[in-house]
């Protein structure tokens, strides 16, 4: 037996359909910037998966850069508008993905300014709070579409709204929201948009930034490819695969979200019946597949070595911070003290999550809590 996977929002399987697509092209194997054939015909596979992605999304096919990742986008997104710039204020959140936070600090080391909004107790942001925070200089606001640990969603378009009204760019971390929830950069209003492909059953390795047309960047990787927005040489068969598993997952969502919902309704009750239980996050304004509670009472790692034993695999925060002993920010940030961020565990559903998958989830969440809380741990409860 192989145990339940309920870690989806960390990464998902390669659908079998994007895993054929992939072999059709394997052998496309050219450079896509060489002239002579071997590489043109790599170019035109590249170029059909820029022309899918962009209709998928709402954006034009010179508007997709395609990059290794959702990290790189959302360091593209935040870099290089500031050093096409070479001044200013940037607006983001104190929850955002640690790519984002991780940018931000690199640009403060940089000399421009960053302010960072923080969270209500359910880890929501608004637009008062960002036309609030906005300065003469401000150039950018970045805030994300879905949180990637609480699952909530912000009204990014409301924001992009107050952002352009000030001068300013906005930019949204939609990693986790595509093929999630309908979203389309040109409904939003983004001028950046990040976006992963191994979060929507594609191949890990490749990403991309949607760039509005007129918003001025600079390389972070320097090159020729991608218009001179990021260097490298692409890969055509990721980028193909990419293409393909974004439009299957968009043609199957308005009924696997609803899927989704019903089994996330499902676990949310199961897991709050446990004493000492607490939710965490928006408990409406939420992706379908995600629950993330706080199990009072109980030493963090303890319950995530009895879950992994128990065969259920889940997560205490984002899995970009898999092996850091340090609670997730996003929880301290909405007020968990260190004791609680670190006793508490992310579910997050998929396609192949059943509702016997819940329901076993549930159980062993009972035998690993009752485990936990018989657990000394290092350093006593504290931690």
């Amino acid at each position: 037996m192989r145990g339940v996977y309920l870690d989806y929002a960390a990464t998902t399987p390669l659908d079998p359909e994007v895993r054929e697509a992939m072999r059709a092209v394997e052998e496309v194997f050219g450079n896509p910037s060489s002239i002579h054939r071997f590489g043109q015909e790599a170019r035109k596979v590249l170029e059909e998966a820029r022309e899918r992605v962009a209709e998928a999304l709402g954006a034009r096919p010179r508007e997709v850069v395609f990059t290794a990742g959702g990290s790189e986008a959302d360091a593209l997104a935040l870099l290089g508008p500031a050093l096409a710039r070479g001044r200013g204020h940037v607006v983001s959140t104190a929850v955002e993905h640690a790519a984002v936070l991780g940018a931000l600090r690199l640009l403060e080391r940089l000399g421009f300014s960053v302010t960072l909004l923080k969270p209500d107790s359910l880890g929501m942001g608004y637009p008062a709070q960002v036309e609030e925070a906005l300065r003469p200089d401000t150039f950018l606001v970045s805030v994300m579409t879905a949180n990637n640990e609480l699952g909530n969603l912000y009204p990014v378009r409301e924001i992009a709204e107050v952002a352009h009204r000030h001068g300013a760019l906005f930019h949204t971390d939609a990693v986790q929201a595509v093929g999630q929830v309908p979203f389309r950069m040109d409904e939003v209003g983004a001028d950046l948009v990040s976006l992963s492909a191994h979060k929507f059953y594609g191949p890990k390795g490749v990403g991309a930034l949607l760039v509005r047309q007129g918003v001025e960047l600079m390389a972070v990787v320097p090159g020729k490819q991608e218009g001179g927005r990021r260097g490298g040489t692409q890969s055509p068969v990721l980028a193909h695969g990419m293409a393909v598993a974004l439009e299957l997952v968009l043609r199957r969502l308005p009924e696997e979200a609803a899927r989704l919902s019903a089994l996330r309704r499902r676990l949310e009750a199961g897991l709050l019946a446990v004493e000492g239980v607490e939710l965490n996050g928006h408990p409406e304004r939420r992706l379908p597949k995600l629950v993330n509670v706080t199990v009072k009472g109980a030493d963090g790692e303890a319950l995530l070595l009895a879950m992994d034993l128990l065969g259920v695999a889940v997560s205490s925060g984002s899995a970009c911070s898999a092996g850091n002993l340090e609670p997730s920010h996003v929880l301290l940030a909405i007020g968990r003290s260190y004791a609680e961020a670190k006793a508490s565990l992310r579910f997050s559903l998929g396609r192949f999550t059943t509702e016997e998958a819940v329901d076993r989830a549930v159980a062993v969440v009972r035998e690993a809590v009752a485990r936990a809380r018989g657990w000394p741990g290092p350093g006593g409860a504290g931690g």
